[in-house]
């Protein structure tokens, strides 16, 4: 079972993050920065594809790796993270016990984490998917090739609606009829060293693009979708629920 990992990255001038992320495996570095430069070469005895465009967004740079990935199994990953060491053994014995899941959901290790902690394998579905981002996503590739599933675009840092691209990866898993899995075990540490490239706080923006995310995930259901996250995270949002909801539906019909 041959694993690839799959890195958004920015600004990188050398190979150094290989080493800085712990990287075991094959791997894809999509790198956006100032220069357009294709790499092919092999590091610590792994194939490793680096792919340096001078442009910007987190979906077109998924997108980018995405589509030149050719692991059996492979993950998403941001340049903030570091590897665990045997992170290839987890991931593979993960879903050789679950042989029906396409995708499997991991945790990351981080201090004060504000992120699902995944306690026990579980499956995931519509009603639990919003939780967690691709940084910590394994799939079949052929899987999600055979589906045409790629990242939305028009959502996450360097776009015009801030962040969402991951939701809408997984809800697209999901309509296309992949199964989901989340599982307990940890393959990464996340540093959180750099700010990142779109998180101003929860604002009329955020509140805004929340919205536009909702409904271009069901224009059926997207109302709903917004009276649940105001009521869940008005706290977060330090505003009363009626105002985060209306803040939202104004984002989605805009």
């Amino acid at each position: 079972m041959k694993i690839q990992v799959l890195v958004a990255a920015m600004h990188q001038t050398d190979h150094s993050l290989l080493e800085k992320m712990n990287i075991q495996t094959d791997a894809i570095i999509a790198n956006q920065c100032d220069r357009n430069e294709v790499e092919d070469f092999e590091w610590n005895g792994h194939k490793i594809k680096y792919l340096s465009f001078a442009e910007r967004g987190v979906g077109l740079n998924r997108n980018n790796a995405l589509m030149r990935a050719d692991g059996d199994i492979c993950l998403f990953a941001d340049d903030d993270m570091v590897y665990v060491d045997g992170y290839a053994d987890i991931i593979e014995r993960a879903f050789e016990e679950n042989p029906r899941a396409d995708v499997i959901v991991f945790n990351l290790i981080e201090k004060n984490s504000s992120r699902k902690q995944i306690q026990k394998t579980c499956k995931v579905g519509y009603l639990n998917y919003l939780r967690y981002g691709t940084a910590r996503v394994a799939f079949r590739l052929e899987a999600v090739k055979a589906q045409g599933i790629y990242f939305n675009q028009c959502f996450g840092g360097g776009t015009e609606h801030s962040h969402g691209e991951d939701n809408l990866f997984l809800n697209a898993c999901l309509k296309k009829g992949l199964k989901i899995y989340a599982v307990p075990q940890s393959i990464a540490t996340l540093t959180d060293e750099r700010p990142s490239s779109w998180d101003t706080g929860y604002g009329e923006k955020y509140l805004k693009d929340q919205g536009i995310l909702y409904r271009t995930i069901s224009r059926r259901w997207y109302r709903l979708l917004c009276l649940q996250d105001a009521v869940r995270r008005h706290g977060k949002y330090q505003m009363g629920i009626l105002k985060a909801y209306r803040t939202m539906i104004k984002g989605a019909r805009g």
